[in-house]
């Protein structure tokens, strides 16, 4: 028997993995996105007629009735794919919400200029245009998001910062809310923290099995330094937490300092860095010490004392689990000379580097192959003689046409033995270590890129934006 929809549209028929919807013509296509989102499956649209479609609505208007009485007396009706309010404003901001919920968006910016307002959503590590807003309606979304995240209405001339606590479907987020006063109005960004999301594990990163091995032992290592690589936004905190959670259990006592804390983690204590309260990760780190750890995740290794002090912890007994902003593995050990680490401490003390970045993996629902062409092959240093078969994403509604639905990373994983530790004795130089590595087996980051582009799982296009 068909239903009336919480989103006013009939639902003929639900099975597992579908859904059959009567809308009318002319119907709004982000109701049916919301629809979509709140199901979790797929929609079948059934077009009929605006006549039609009221004698069916007329039919159905009791059981609506009795629906909305029955939302309104349960308290979690806060998610908004429930929220019926009518006025544009909270429509918009609900609507760019669930959309931005939808592809697992980290972002999303409402951009006034002269004429119109553009609303864009950043997936995947890329802005991307989603709508655009008539500046006559876009104060009143701005004094939506303001009322939401409980910012001051009035004050327009000095930015903002708020946060906001909502319910999507089965998803909690804390969004942070930034605005800034501009020419044509308040510029003002959402950024989405699920706090539902559940933690990657070492098996879920796109390490190869060879490379997940290697981590593994690094991260039972009992004493020493671990660093993993990379520039900002690439995914390194995740990877530091897969490997404390292969790592953690109630034997251990694992204490981490970061900044800021971005995932909470029970059976783990965590402390966030406070500069003005003199809670720098160098301080923080000292204390730790004094705390009977086992394992110590540090957030960042950014100046010479707190590289010092990690030191100092690695060669007194403990793992040291932390990050620094160089362009691969190699080039680790000479940033820690640079920091001041003499060369027999640096080979006393570090025990692996894991270098990464993050790539956009293609949409499984518009993924088609090609021949690449000679240029291409020739970028990647592949022969230009043999035949090989890549893909792409044609682009569809799953990935908002852009052909990529999600990201993965490519590492490379330099483990440190004894011949390297003597080598690294005697030159710090990335090359030379790298050719030493090179004859052990370590792979680049590029070789385990084109390793996942002849999987299907990205494009050259991709590997090469972010390692060239």
């Amino acid at each position: 028997m068909s239903e009336l929809s919480s989103l006013d549209y009939i639902i003929e028929y639900e099975e597992e993995r579908e859904l059959l919807v009567v809308v009318p013509e002319g119907y709004d296509p982000f109701r049916v996105e919301e629809l979509r989102f709140l199901k979790g499956k797929n929609v079948r649209l059934k077009v009929v007629s605006s006549e039609e479609y009221a004698k069916l609505i007329q039919e159905k208007l009791s059981l609506e009735s009795v629906q909305v009485e029955e939302e309104e007396t349960k308290e979690e009706s806060e998610d908004i794919l429930f929220q019926r309010d009518d006025s544009p404003a909270v429509r918009l901001v609900n609507t760019v919400l669930i959309k931005a919920s939808s592809v697992s968006a980290s972002d999303i910016h409402f951009e006034p200029y002269e004429d119109e307002t553009i609303v864009r959503i950043r997936m995947d590590g890329v802005l991307h245009d989603y709508t655009k807003i008539p500046n006559s309606l876009y104060h009143e979304v701005v004094s939506r998001i303001k009322v939401m995240a409980k910012l001051n209405v009035a004050e327009k001339r000095v930015p903002q910062d708020g946060k906001i606590r909502v319910r999507i479907g089965s998803k909690d987020y804390d969004i942070r809310v930034s605005t800034v006063p501009t020419l044509h109005g308040e510029r003002v960004v959402l950024r989405l923290l699920e706090k539902t999301g559940s933690l990657l594990t070492l098996n879920e990163l796109g390490l190869s099995k060879e490379d997940v091995e290697k981590v593994k032992r690094l991260a039972q290592r009992p004493y020493g330094i671990v660093l993993v690589t990379g520039p900002t936004g690439a995914g390194k905190s995740t990877t530091l937490y897969a490997m404390l959670l292969h790592v953690k259990n109630p034997k251990k006592n694992i204490i981490t300092i970061e900044d800021p804390v971005e995932y909470q983690v029970k059976g783990i204590s965590q402390i966030q860095v406070n500069p003005k309260v003199g809670l720098t990760f160098a301080a923080g780190l000292r204390s730790i010490l004094r705390q009977d750890p086992d394992i110590i995740m540090v957030g960042e290794i950014r100046d010479p004392e707190t590289a010092e002090v990690a030191v100092q912890a690695a060669l007194t007994g403990h793992l040291v689990l932390s990050t620094l902003h160089t362009n691969d593995a190699p080039s680790a050990i000479t940033r820690l000379k640079d920091m001041g680490i003499e060369p027999f401490l640096i080979a006393s003390s570090l025990e692996g580097v894991i270098a990464q970045r993050l790539v956009r993996k293609v949409c499984e629902h518009c993924k088609e192959p090609y021949e690449p062409t000679k240029e291409e092959l020739r970028e990647l240093g592949l022969p230009e003689s043999e035949r090989f078969v890549f893909y792409r994403g044609k682009g569809c509604e799953h990935c908002l046409g852009t052909g990529y639905r999600g990201r993965t990373g490519i590492f490379e994983v330099l483990e440190l033995d004894e011949e390297l530790k003597k080598l690294i004795n005697q030159t710090q130089d990335a090359n030379e270590i790298r050719k030493l590595a090179r004859k052990k087996g370590f792979r680049t980051m590029l070789e385990d890129g084109i390793d996942k582009i002849l999987k299907g799982i990205t494009t050259s296009s991709e590997v090469l934006s972010v390692i060239k």
